[in-house]
């Protein structure tokens, strides 16, 4: 089994000194900087958006993950794919064409990813697996940090992995919400490729050593 993916996600950073969060990112050892754009009306909060992820795009080299929790994401994959995203992950639930967002994705040299939130079968998701780069499973109901992990979702993250064994599918799997140090064994050993952490890994309750 490969050694797991941390991804960090910024929204349970300190929002004055997100350059201080990138730097504690890259100094714990994570792969990918997790940034969930949120818009008020898919989840209940709003985040932050393009010009926040441009401004932050030259203090880093780590990979950007945007988390598109936002309704309609095929009006903001292009902008931001310009403001430094390197993967884009968007949710199913929010659009109809998957395949042409994908599609889009893949034309200017990005990562595709799809979300799915906890009440939102693996099966869906059937006749796009082979062209993702990335599938998030949400372990929470997406919107807020520091939820409490639901347990039945780690049986999706095992079915992707079997999917993708009996397939040959090259797409990561990944984790988010309420992963610390009481759940983080649950998502790897359902098979996690990338977990995402916010409030345990800033407060340093995720247990990240592997």
């Amino acid at each position: 089994m490969k050694t797991p993916l941390l991804a960090p996600s910024l929204l349970s950073a300190d929002f004055l000194h997100l350059d201080s969060a990138l730097k504690r990112i890259e100094q714990g050892g994570a792969s990918f900087v997790h940034i969930d754009v949120m818009d008020g009306r898919f989840v209940p909060q709003i985040s932050y958006g393009q010009p926040v992820v441009s401004a932050l795009r030259p203090h880093t080299e780590l990979p950007f993950d945007v988390h598109l929790m936002i309704e309609q994401p095929e009006n903001h994959i292009d902008s931001f794919i310009r403001a430094g995203a390197d993967y884009l992950t968007f949710h199913w639930e929010n659009t109809v064409h998957h395949h042409r967002i994908i599609g889009r994705i893949h034309d200017a040299g990005k990562k595709a990813g799809i979300a799915v939130v906890p009440s939102t079968p693996i099966a869906v998701l059937e006749e796009i697996l082979p062209y993702l780069d990335l599938v998030l499973v949400m372990t929470v109901n997406p919107g807020f940090g520091g939820q409490a992990f639901i347990p039945g979702c780690a049986r999706k993250i095992t079915e992707l992995r079997r999917i993708k064994a009996e397939r040959g599918y090259g797409f990561l799997i990944s984790a988010d919400g309420g992963i610390n140090g009481q759940t983080l064994a649950a998502v790897l050993d359902a098979g996690t490729d990338v977990v995402v952490s916010g409030s345990a890994f800033f407060s340093g309750t995720l247990g990240w050593e592997l």
